[in-house]
């Protein structure tokens, strides 16, 4: 129920671009373990015992079992602390139901203390030691070992049993969080048990959707354990779930006096030779939205752009200045600088270009890659709206010195603060972060995302987003989520060029009334 161990991030400095408060953020807020821990302290100050709250979460754990589940043998692991607690109550609850339980407790009785302590003394059956025996001849297992503040690799018995019950593939129910999984960035501390259903309390916490914590947790449950949720408007949490509530009252819905370039005419950087990426990002910049997209490109390639799509427009960038020329135009107002513009000066000259002229900037793929050897002359650079999308291996090549053991969370904070620009980390777990410290965690993305192009596809919904006026933050959020969603209704045989016109019906459904009939102006 109670986490112990904390951790820190640093405040940052003031970003552009954040996500004031809207509907629902309460409801998507993720709790660091620092965080879990002072809704517990902050609610039991308030009047209500930690035993309340020890009874509530293990009766909830309990429930969500005979819920799914008929009467079988369960074995329920305790551990020594408050984790333990409600294994406890969870284990006297299935008793009292019915169930055949035996009880394993990882440690001595007489070393319980506090809630933990008064939870055991409920329980009026025996307590074995925790050991494999245990596990003989149950058919389901709950794993109250450690919740989501464990700090420290396990080892000895602890991960004995853990490993035991993927050995002999039982069905885990896990309280808080899988053991061994940190409950800060999904990490495994040593060895973990994969569970079908985890019983969390309050909030999630980041480890429940970050890998491979997510994949460990199966499906995770969020109990009401009796914390109001006026405690967060104290905690204040910095990190969200990406979910479009966050930003979808932001969201830039055409209106009846609306005319192409009311909408934003986008400017998207063409490479000669891989052409698709660019063009990919044009159809998705155009179905977001964006009233124009031009794409410019050597002359040699110019062609191949216009015949692609009929509502693109093309420049041709005959010399070396072309790029600066095209943007003094005050009405192309965001730019994507990358994706297949080639590692080269030019594609660095541009991306400087184009923020030096103060334009809304998207920077992927090469554009990022390309300053590998001088990231700071991108991060002095960076003095407008900007959003940096990086994937895992262009990460390494700009932050080379952040350590990729901090978790995904942490790292994106860290790259957000130095470069001043929001970052979009890109995986199954894409993180958001701004660099005043905000950050979302996007959990919404199949696997069928893993395919050639689908970064380039973002990076164009994010782009036709700045362009329509959305802040870099908003932009990375909503694009993220809406390529999830897109992939999702699709499904297996998904490529990245089917997920442009995926997009009008994900937005059919999100479009409110008022926008879809928004009356005159």
């Amino acid at each position: 129920m109670t986490v112990d161990d904390e951790t820190r991030s640093g405040p940052g400095r003031p970003a552009h671009g954040t996500a004031p408060e809207t509907t629902g953020r309460d409801e998507a807020a993720l709790l660091t373990i620092a965080e879990m821990a002072r809704a517990d302290a902050l609610t039991i100050a308030s009047g209500t015992s930690g035993i309340a709250l020890m009874e509530a979460a293990g009766g909830a754990v309990a429930s969500e079992i005979t819920r799914r589940w008929s009467p079988r043998p369960v074995a329920v692991l305790c551990g020594p602390g408050n984790n333990g607690g409600d294994g406890f109550v969870a284990a006297r609850r299935l008793q009292e139901a019915g169930w055949p339980v035996v009880l394993g407790l990882l440690g001595a009785r007489d070393r319980l203390a506090g809630d933990a302590a008064l939870a055991a003394e409920r329980w009026t059956g025996p307590v074995a030691t925790a050991s494999e025996a245990v596990l003989d001849g149950a058919a389901l297992v709950v794993d109250a070992l450690f919740g989501a503040g464990l700090a420290r690799p396990l080892e000895g018995a602890a991960r004995r049993l853990v490993e035991a019950i993927g050995a002999r593939r039982l069905t885990c129910v896990a309280v808080d969080i899988p053991s061994g999984v940190h409950g800060d960035t999904g990490q495994v501390l040593g060895a973990a048990p994969r569970a079908t259903v985890t019983v969390t309390f309050f909030r999630r916490k980041p480890g429940h959707l970050l890998l491979p914590g997510r994949a460990l947790a199966g499906e995770t449950v969020v109990a009401d354990i009796g914390i109001p949720v006026s405690v967060l408007e104290t905690i204040r949490p910095r990190m969200h779930e990406n979910r479009p509530d966050l930003w979808l009252e932001r969201y830039r819905w055409p209106r009846p006096e609306d005319h192409k370039y009311r909408r934003g005419h986008a400017l998207i950087l063409g490479g000669s030779q891989m052409t698709g990426a660019a063009r990919l990002a044009a159809r998705g910049a155009r179905r977001i939205g964006a009233g124009l997209v031009t794409v410019a490109a050597p002359p040699e390639a110019v062609a191949l752009y216009a015949a692609d799509q009929p509502g693109l427009l093309t420049a041709s960038l005959s010399d070396g200045g072309a790029f600066a020329d095209l943007l003094t135009d005050e009405r192309r107002n965001a730019v994507l600088v990358g994706p297949g513009a080639g590692t080269g000066d030019a594609t660095r000259r541009h991306a400087l270009a184009a923020l030096g002229a103060g334009k809304a900037c998207v920077l992927d793929a090469d554009a990022l890659t390309a300053f590998a050897d001088r990231p700071q002359d991108l991060f002095d650079a960076i003095r407008s709206p900007c959003l940096l999308t990086p994937h895992e291996g262009e990460f390494r090549r700009l932050f080379p010195d952040i350590d990729p053991e901090l978790g995904k969370v942490d790292r994106a904070r860290t790259a957000a603060q130095r470069s001043g620009a929001v970052l979009l980390l890109k995986g199954a777990d894409t993180v958001i972060a701004a660099p005043d410290g905000q950050a979302l965690i996007n959990a919404n993305a199949p696997p069928d995302l893993a395919t050639a192009g689908a970064g380039d596809v973002l990076a164009g919904f994010a782009l036709g987003l700045l362009a329509q006026g959305m802040t870099p933050f908003d932009a990375a959020a909503a694009a993220a989520w809406l390529q999830g969603a897109a992939a999702a209704a699709f499904g297996p045989g998904l490529i990245a060029e089917d997920l442009p016109d995926l997009l009008p019906t994900v937005l059919r459904r999100l479009r409110p009334a008022a926008a879809q009939d928004p009356g005159p102006p």
